[in-house]
């Protein structure tokens, strides 16, 4: 069974919005977008990206807006992100005549839970879901996530799309890595652990 990665910048209040650029998402009156550019440029945080970037053994899981800033930029330049032509990009929308430009871009519409759980049982390389905040939102309501590789920044924005909304599912995971740079901006990867529990201090 394929395992399900997210991979996120989120800041400490949550915010996972338009995190690359003032035009990604101005959704809700967003005036942050681009917070976490000022944070690159370390080595630590460079060598993050560059191991989660890797393509091998892996295909990726988008929602629309996601593929299509994706698709925007990276075929043109592809020598940043090796493969990211060739890999197969599945693509969720509720629109059933998106069209679909990129190479080997597959659309997942219909009842996008039911196809993306249908994906996941069958057989072939790992899903690792970049962005796509209304997508994870239906992933983490309907227990479809594996694994997150989060980017914590230090921090708060105040406003704009949360990764963990009110009515998604409960989960335990476990930290299997964490590293932080020199400015701050903690990398942690969580597996899932299976139910939540719970205990009490007074007996």
């Amino acid at each position: 069974m394929r395992k399900l990665t997210v991979i996120e910048f989120i800041s400490l209040d949550g915010i996972i919005q338009a995190p690359g650029g003032p035009d990604e998402d101005t959704s809700g009156e967003f005036k942050y977008g681009g917070w976490v550019v000022p944070y690159f440029g370390e080595e630590t945080l460079e060598a993050a990206m560059e191991d989660q970037m890797s393509l091998q053994q892996c295909e990726l899981l988008l929602g629309r807006r996601t593929y299509e800033i994706f698709a925007s930029y990276w075929p043109q330049n592809a020598d940043s992100w090796p493969g990211i032509n060739e890999v197969r990009k599945f693509v969720a929308s509720e629109n059933p005549a998106l069209e679909l430009e990129w190479q080997n871009s597959v659309l997942l519409g219909g009842n996008v839970a039911e196809r993306i759980e249908k994906l996941k049982s069958d057989d072939g390389p790992d899903l690792h879901l970049w962005g796509s905040g209304n997508l994870v939102q239906t992933l983490l309501k309907h227990d479809l996530v594996d694994r997150l590789w989060l980017k914590i920044f230090p921090i708060i924005l105040g406003q704009g799309k949360r990764l963990f909304a009110d009515g998604i599912a409960s989960t335990k995971f476990t930290l299997t890595s964490s590293t932080v740079s020199p400015r701050g901006v903690i990398i942690a990867s969580y597996d899932r652990a299976g139910a939540v529990q719970t205990g009490s201090f007074i007996e």
